[in-house]
């Protein structure tokens, strides 16, 4: 019987850090949370439920402590979600099921899956970001070659699909749903790069999806997306600064370049960029089915 533990990354989490932890039990075996020194509650109620807490900073790049608390998972298969995330019944079923599966029976079972439209953006992620070290690499030009056409790779993480609570509603449109997820992961099979607070666990060998969708309530209200939004916007420009940094020292004596580069750059963050994003999420990606939710989100979507 194949094992699984759940690992969490926190800070300041005590109004969601119960409700996440429940919402697996029966399902994992183990929890593991890395507070990054939460000046509430969220320590003692993690340990309340049952779970191993290791204390540390908090960082900003907190996709350090998430790794951190993968690598202290010791079970097979690791859930790693977020304290804002909830398993629903459906998906623990599923993922206690997928974890027990042989790698013929997941081909089988991502076959059923793979003519589903609600996949289609998944399909296009994993070819991106899916890497195998098996011996057949070597013939291979591309990743997109090795996960298509090589069913004997073994499945080591999986896409979940993630229903967005934002202001007392789902959005179920405006390009946020599936807006699918590696949360499941085989352990030594897949890490945090921790370079960006956007990027994708970085996998060997290949990614499949789930069907039954997490829930994640990270905007309940619009004081709580604020913050969250805030918060996100201090981290791109500190990545901003580092890009225009590299570029200075890469132009050095050629400051004209350096400032067209900035120009263009500005123009296109401040004007073309929100633009662009705000009718793409409206009425591409049919934002506007959301309602008001979907208009607001896809505002400030643009804005951020």
């Amino acid at each position: 019987m194949k094992k699984l533990s759940l690992a969490l990354a926190t800070y300041n989490e005590e109004l969601n850090i119960v409700d996440c932890i429940k919402s697996c039990k029966g399902l994992v075996d183990e929890v593991v949370v890395v507070d990054g020194s939460s000046t509430d509650n969220t320590a003692s109620l993690a340990l309340t439920e049952g779970a191993t807490v290791i204390r540390t900073q908090n960082l900003p790049m907190f996709h350090i402590n998430k790794q951190k608390a993968i690598e202290a998972c010791a079970s097979e298969w690791i859930l790693q979600l977020d304290a804002d995330e909830r398993v629903t019944p459906e998906l623990a079923a599923e993922v206690r099921q997928i974890i027990q599966m042989t790698n013929e029976e997941i081909n089988k079972y991502q076959e059923n899956l793979k003519e589903k439209k609600l996949f289609e953006r998944h399909q296009k992620l994993v070819m991106k970001h899916v890497t195998c070290n098996t011996q057949h690499k070597k013939q291979d030009k591309e990743n997109v070659t090795c996960y298509m056409l090589h069913a004997t790779c073994k499945y080591n993480a999986f896409f979940i699909p993630r229903l967005n609570y934002f202001l007392g509603g789902y959005l179920r449109s405006g390009g946020v749903y599936p807006d699918g997820v590696i949360r499941l992961i085989r352990k030594g099979k897949a890490y945090l790069p921790c370079r960006s607070v956007h990027e994708l666990i970085e996998v060997e060998g290949r990614t499949g999806w789930l069907a039954n969708p997490l829930i994640h309530k990270d905007s309940p209200t619009f004081q709580r997306y604020l913050e969250r939004n805030s918060r996100y916007i201090d981290y791109l420009v500190e990545e901003l600064k580092a890009e225009s940094l590299k570029l200075k020292a890469k132009n050095k004596g050629f400051q004209l370049s350096t400032f067209s580069f900035r120009l263009l750059q500005g123009i296109d963050w401040i004007i073309i960029k929100p633009i662009v994003t705000f009718f793409s999420l409206l009425i591409r990606h049919k934002g506007i089915l959301d309602g008001w939710r979907g208009v607001v989100f896809a505002f400030f979507s643009a804005i951020r």
